[in-house]
């Protein structure tokens, strides 16, 4: 399945039904009175999400939702029924903007939550309802209210704990194929990943978080370069951020340590605050550099990096130094979480250490 995640749709909310003016006329009964019932209620378009979904696809190609009008009003006292309204079912972690005001109307965050995104016309009155002590055969009526209407855009920003950044080639995905259920493609040229990957980590039965392979930044990717620009917003909603280092590159002039503040500039240009989420190190490939040269090479680029955070080493493709990894990334996560949901953070330890200059 194709992987969108961007679309913009037009929604329409159901007008109501028009009053019905009418006087009640039997045998033998002269002056029966007003007898004209109310219009129906216009369906109302409502935004759910599923757990079932990863992708907006289905919002591609159907561009126009549209709710029904609720019925007229009718003779014998008879009230127009509503219309239904309808439920669009997007995947977690939407976020539905209004494109003339550019405001956010709806978030998905929890699923099977329904969010009213328009509300339905309400139906006319009929003569029914105008009859007073004085004015015992009305002719007054109303037309049923129009319904709201909007053209939204719908912005997936996948939900993940952990996010991967890095350079093309970095070794992203072999690091989310080694720790995780996700099995994205791998090939040993640049943008292999052309879209989003999600993997859950099994730390234990029952401890486990969500990290998030996105397509590899390159230098120039604020202005349009390359891929990883269209995917960052994924990793706005993650809390701990693995910048994965390449420390064994093809080309023996490429300088990593260039080629990651080029990667954290344009992290800046895009987002401050994603910008000043907690970073670690990852630096890969250990596998390609010779044993006796490794502590060297560590030291050398976090020496001139000017790095003061964590620093993880290990080479994905033979898992070596991954299991500590995930053990530290699970235990942040979870600090992370909890210190979110208490509502008194004044006790909450500082989240995580200092990071480099670029």
């Amino acid at each position: 399945m194709k992987f969108v995640d961007e679309a913009t749709i037009d929604i329409v909310a159901g007008n109501g039904g028009a009053g019905c003016a009418s006087f009640r006329r039997e045998k033998f009964i002269p002056f029966g009175g007003p007898d004209g019932g109310d219009g129906g209620r216009g369906g109302s378009v409502y935004a759910m999400a599923d757990l079932n979904l990863n992708t907006l696809i289905d919002y591609r190609y159907a561009r126009r939702h549209e709710a029904r009008n609720g019925e007229a009003g009718r003779g014998s006292d008879q009230f127009g029924a509503a219309a239904e309204d309808i439920v669009l079912r997007m995947p977690v972690g939407t976020i539905i903007r209004d494109v003339e005001t550019e405001q956010i109307i709806a978030e998905l965050l929890e699923p099977d939550v329904k969010v009213l995104l328009l509300k339905g016309g309400d139906g006319g009155f009929g003569n029914l309802h105008f009859k007073t002590s004085t004015n015992r055969a009305p002719r007054q009526k109303t037309p049923g209210w129009p319904g709201e209407a909007k053209k939204v855009k719908l912005e997936l920003r996948v939900l993940a704990d952990v996010g991967l950044l890095g350079q093309p080639n970095a070794g992203k995905s072999t690091l989310i194929t080694a720790v995780s259920n996700a099995r994205p493609k791998i090939a040993d040229y640049p943008f292999t990943t052309l879209h989003p990957n999600l993997g859950v980590v099994r730390v234990a039965p029952e401890k486990s978080f969500v990290v998030a392979d996105i397509p590899g930044l390159i230098e120039g990717a604020s202005e349009g370069a390359g891929l990883g620009h269209q995917f960052l917003r994924h990793l706005q909603r993650t809390r701990l951020l693995l910048h994965v280092i390449d420390l064994a590159p093809f080309d023996p002039e490429v300088d990593p340590v260039a080629e990651a503040k080029a990667i954290v500039a344009e992290l800046k240009k895009y987002d401050q605050e994603l910008y000043d989420k907690p970073r670690w190190l990852v630096l890969n490939k250990l596998d390609m550099v010779p044993a006796e040269e490794r502590a060297a090479r560590v030291k050398d680029f976090v020496k001139r990096y000017k790095w003061k955070g964590p620093v993880f080493e290990i080479s994905a493709l033979t898992r070596e130094g991954c299991q500590p990894l995930i053990h530290a990334i699970y235990e942040h996560v979870a600090a992370a979480q909890y210190r979110h949901v208490e509502p008194d953070v004044r006790f909450a330890a500082p989240e995580g250490g200092e990071q480099g200059a670029v």
